[in-house]
């Protein structure tokens, strides 16, 4: 059975490769940007979702951080995060949420982060917006449990992206270190000591979309290597 694959922030990075590994499982795939859906826009939401048709598999992947200590965090800064990172993922949810009830059928994967079960200095907003996101996959799990629906998560450490590019970037500026210094510095916050590869979360989100992880709900698969065990 073909699928159809919502994938938003689908045009780089994780989405990318998110987008990439259910379009060679033979699903349809949409993987819109932000000009196609953004996700912070409410009407944009509802709109865009109701122009695809009844959506199969959900992956909240549209996300944003920035970085610096909590006393220096910006209301913006702060309440831009929880627009995409958080409220995003709940509107995008909740226009797929009734028609995945109806159907009996459906999966809701969310891309969290580490940062959704721990806090790191310098990401105040981050890590709260990540946080968010992980309660609103729960909430909507204890909904939906029972069901043919499920919702999860995912949540990597740092990931080779573009975010991550810049994350390493700001380091440099703020301490000097070349980035090949300042990513180490990265990479040894998890024990794998490296960074991931997009294609490793792709492959997270495509097993917890399978039909086979039917009895996994309200879970977050945590992809460190074993820094976080719960």
């Amino acid at each position: 059975m073909t699928r159809l694959v919502v994938v938003t922030g689908g045009t780089r990075g994780i989405g990318a490769a998110i987008a990439a590994r259910f379009t060679e499982a033979g699903d349809t795939v949409l993987a819109p940007g932000r000009r196609e859906c953004d996700v912070t826009d409410e009407a944009a939401v509802r709109a865009y979702f109701a122009g695809v048709g009844p959506v199969d598999v959900l992956v909240n992947n549209a996300g944003v951080s920035s970085s610096a200590p909590t006393a220096k965090t910006t209301l913006d800064d702060w309440r831009s995060q929880f627009s995409v990172n958080a409220t995003g993922a709940f509107l995008c949810t909740r226009e797929v949420l009734a028609g995945m009830r109806e159907r009996d059928r459906g999966r809701i994967v969310t891309v969290a982060s580490t940062a959704g079960h721990a806090g790191y200095r310098y990401t105040a907003g981050y890590t709260a917006s990540k946080h968010a996101a992980v309660g609103l996959m729960r909430a909507v799990s204890a909904e939906v449990a029972g069901t043919g629906v499920t919702a999860n998560a995912v949540c990597p450490a740092f990931v080779r992206t573009d975010m991550t590019a810049d994350s390493i970037a700001r380091i440099h500026e703020r301490t000097g270190r070349d980035e090949a210094a300042a990513e180490a510095a990265l990479a040894a916050s998890s024990p794998l000591g490296r960074l991931l590869e997009p294609r490793e979360v792709a492959f997270a989100v495509a097993f917890l979309a399978a039909d086979e992880a039917a009895a996994i709900n309200g879970q977050t698969l945590v992809l460190d290597g074993g820094g976080i065990q719960k």
